[in-house]
C-alpha cells in the first residue's frame, strides 16, 4: 500500500474510528485526508427525512472532534454528484488512492461502481472493503455456489460458516494528515429553520456520535439484554438495545456487536443461564435479519419498489389518501395503531411490535399500496434504512418466499392487549383517552356511553370511529386477492399463446406508482430537502435508474372510506414473527 501522494477515506454510512477498514487501510498507507460528500439528491424518492438529517449532522460533528484529536479533520463537500466531487477532491490534493468500505443498497452498488471505473481509469487506486456484514452476501451461498431465498436457510449457513466473521479492528492511535489546504470544506445545511425546534427535541433522548455508540452497547449488554427475550414485546418500556439507527449510520459495527454479544454468550453458557442464552439467540437473529436484508438488496436490487413474488404485481392497491393521511396523523380509530404513528412522527422511534401493528394495517386493513408506509417509514424514523423496511414491508405484504400469508389479518384490538395490556403506551401518546378505563382502552367503540362520557371522549369529535371495520377488511382483502390471481392467470394465458411478452416485468420506459403529493420531496433554498406541496408530475424512469414497475394503475382501486364501529366478533389470527427491524 506504500507509495507517493495522500490518501483519501470517503466516509458514508460508517461514521465511525474503531472498526473501519478504510480507515485502518488509509492510516497504514501514510497521509490521509478524511472526506464526506452530501448529495441527497442522488437518493432520489430516499433523500434523507428530517430526522435522519438530524442525526447525520450530529455524528458528523462528533466523528470530526474524534479525527482532530488523532491529527487530521474532516472535509465535507456539498454535491449532486458523488463520483464527480471525490475526483475533484482527488485532482486538487494530489491523492493517489482512494478507500471506502461497501454499502448494499441499490443506488449505493451503481455509484460505487462508478467511482471505481472512473477513479481506475484517472489512474487512481481504489480499494473497498467490507464493514456493514458479518459475511459479504457472495460468501454464502449453498453447496452448489447458489444464494439462499429463505431467512432460516442464509442464517443457519451464516452460523456455521467454517470460519467465524472478522474480530473489530481499534481504532487509529494517530492520524498523519494529508495536505487540504486546496480543498476546503463546504458548509452542510441539514436542517430548516422550521424544522430545528422539533429537532431539539430528538437531542434530549439520543445522543449521535461513535463513541455514545460504544456506550449504548455497554448499556445493552449489562441490562436489558438478560431479558431481552422475557420482555421485548412490551411496546410500553425501554426492552430493545436502541442500536439500529447506530448501525444505520455505522457508528457501531455489526462485528463488534456481534462479537460482544456472543461473549456474553459463552458466558451464560458455562454458568447455565437459560433465559440469558435464549435472549442472545433472539438478538443475534435480530442480526441476522439485518444481514439477510443486505443480502436480499445485493441479489434483488429493486426490492425496494417491487414484489419479490411476481402475482403482488397484479394486487389492486387501493389508492386512498385519505386512508394514507389518516394513518399518518395517528386517526383511524384504533388505538394501538394511532398511539404508534403519533410516537413515530414526535420521536423518529417506534418498537418494533408497534412497526408490524401499523405497517400491517396500512397494508392489510387499508390496502394502501406497501410502498407508501415503506417511504414514510423512510420519511420519519431514525433508523431508516432502504434494505432492512424493504425486507420487513415485503414480509408483511407476503411477497417473501418464507414470508407471512397475505390473507391473514391481525385484530389490532388483540394486538393492544397482547403488547400494552395496561394501555399505558396508548394513554401516553392519545392523551384523550387517557381516562379511559383498561378494559376499554383498545377498544372504546365498545365502551357504554356513560364512561365515554365521564372519560371525556365523544367518538367522531375528539378521538375517530374505526375507519374501518375489521371483518370488512377481511372480506375486501379475499375479494382483491381473488381479484389478483385472476389477472396472475390472464397475464400468463397470455404469455403462454403468445399474444404477450414479459406482461409487468419489462425493463422499457414506465411510469411508477406515484407517491401522495403530501410526500413528495423538493430542496429548499439552503439545499436542505422539504415537503413538496406543489403539483409534480411523475417522471418516467429507465432500467439504469435502478426503478422497475410496481404495477399498473389499471389496476388500482378507488373505493369509498368505510366507518364501522364493531369488531367484537373478529378472530384472533397468530403469525410467525414479522421482520421489522430496529434493534
Amino acid at each position: 500500500m506504500s507509495g507517493g501522494g495522500c490518501s483519501i477515506v470517503w466516509f458514508r454510512r460508517d461514521l465511525r474510528l474503531e472498526d473501519n477498514p478504510a480507515l485502518a487501510a488509509g492510516v497504514r498507507a501514510g497521509s490521509v485526508i478524511a472526506v464526506f460528500i452530501w448529495a441527497p439528491e442522488e437518493e432520489g424518492y430516499y433523500c434523507p427525512g428530517r430526522v435522519s438529517r438530524w442525526w447525520i449532522k450530529e455524528s458528523l460533528a462528533h466523528l470530526d472532534s474524534s479525527l482532530k484529536k488523532l491529527g487530521t479533520s474532516l472535509i465535507t463537500k456539498r454535491s449532486n454528484d458523488s463520483v464527480s466531487s471525490l475526483l475533484q477532491v482527488v485532482k486538487s490534493t494530489g491523492a493517489t488512492r482512494v478507500f471506502f468500505n461497501h454499502l448494499y443498497d441499490p443506488i449505493s452498488l451503481v455509484r460505487d461502481n462508478r467511482a471505481k471505473e472512473t477513479l481506475s481509469a484517472e489512474g487512481v487506486s481504489v480499494c473497498s472493503f467490507n464493514a456493514d456484514l458479518l459475511y459479504e452476501p457472495w460468501e454464502v451461498v449453498d453447496d452448489e455456489g447458489h444464494p439462499f431465498s429463505t431467512f432460516s436457510d442464509f442464517w443457519e449457513k451464516c452460523l456455521t460458516m467454517p470460519y467465524d466473521p472478522e474480530a473489530p479492528l481499534l481504532p487509529p492511535k494517530r492520524i498523519i494528515s494529508g495536505d487540504a489546504s486546496r480543498c476546503p470544506s463546504d458548509n452542510l445545511v441539514f436542517e430548516s429553520e422550521l424544522e430545528k425546534g422539533s429537532n431539539a427535541l430528538l437531542a434530549r433522548a439520543w445522543s449521535p456520535g461513535w463513541s455514545n455508540a460504544d456506550k449504548a452497547l455497554t448499556t445493552f449488554i449489562n441490562g436489558p439484554l438478560i431479558e431481552y427475550s422475557k420482555n421485548r414485546s412490551k411496546a410500553d418500556s425501554a426492552t430493545t438495545s436502541f442500536l439500529s439507527p447506530r448501525l444505520h449510520f455505522g457508528e457501531v459495527s455489526v462485528r463488534k456487536v456481534f462479537h460482544r454479544i456472543r461473549t456474553k454468550q459463552t458466558l451464560w453458557a458455562n454458568e447455565g443461564n437459560k433465559a440469558g442464552e435464549e435472549s442472545v439467540n433472539l438478538f443475534l437473529k435480530s442480526i441476522g435479519l439485518r444481514e439477510f436484508s443486505r443480502y436480499m438488496s445485493f441479489y434483488h436490487p429493486y426490492s425496494h419498489e417491487r414484489p419479490l413474488l411476481g402475482q403482488l404485481k397484479y394486487f389492486p392497491w387501493l389508492v386512498d389518501e385519505g386512508y394514507f393521511k389518516a394513518w399518518r396523523q395517528g386517526r383511524t380509530g384504533y388505538p394501538l395503531v394511532d398511539a404508534g404513528m403519533r410516537e413515530l412522527w414526535a420521536t423518529g422511534w417506534l418498537h418494533d411490535r408497534i412497526r408490524v401493528v401499523v405497517s400491517s394495517f396500512s397494508v392489510k386493513v387499508l390496502q394502501l399500496p406497501w410502498t407508501w408506509g415503506m417511504k414514510y417509514f423512510w420519511d420519519t424514523l431514525l433508523d431508516a434504512d432502504l434494505e432492512s423496511d424493504a425486507l420487513g414491508w415485503q414480509f408483511i405484504t407476503g411477497t417473501l418466499p418464507d414470508g407471512c400469508e397475505f390473507l391473514g389479518i391481525d385484530n389490532p384490538q388483540f394486538e393492544g392487549y397482547k403488547f400494552d395490556p395496561n394501555g399505558e403506551y396508548v394513554r401516553r401518546w392519545l392523551p384523550e383517552l387517557a381516562r379511559l378505563p383498561t378494559e376499554w382502552i383498545h377498544h372504546p367503540w365498545d365502551a357504554p356511553e356513560s364512561v365515554l362520557q365521564a372519560a371525556g371522549i365523544e367518538l367522531g369529535s375528539n378521538y375517530p370511529f374505526p375507519i374501518v371495520e375489521i371483518v370488512a377488511a377481511k372480506e375486501r382483502l379475499e375479494e382483491a386477492l381473488s381479484q389478483m390471481w385472476q389477472l396472475e392467470a390472464a397475464a400468463r394465458s397470455a404469455i403462454e399463446n403468445g399474444m404477450e411478452e414479459g406482461h409487468g416485468d419489462s425493463t422499457d420506459e414506465f411510469v411508477p406508482i406515484a407517491f401522495p403529493q403530501a410526500m413528495q420531496m423538493e430542496m429548499d433554498d439552503n439545499n436542505v430537502p422539504v415537503r413538496n406541496n406543489n403539483p409534480t408530475i411523475t417522471a418516467i424512469r429507465r432500467y439504469e435508474d435502478q426503478i422497475v414497475p410496481s404495477m399498473s394503475s389499471s389496476f388500482f382501486r378507488n373505493e369509498d372510506e368505510e366507518t364501522s364501529v364493531d369488531i367484537r366478533n373478529s378472530v384472533v389470527d397468530s403469525r410467525a414473527e414479522v421482520p421489522i427491524i430496529s434493534m
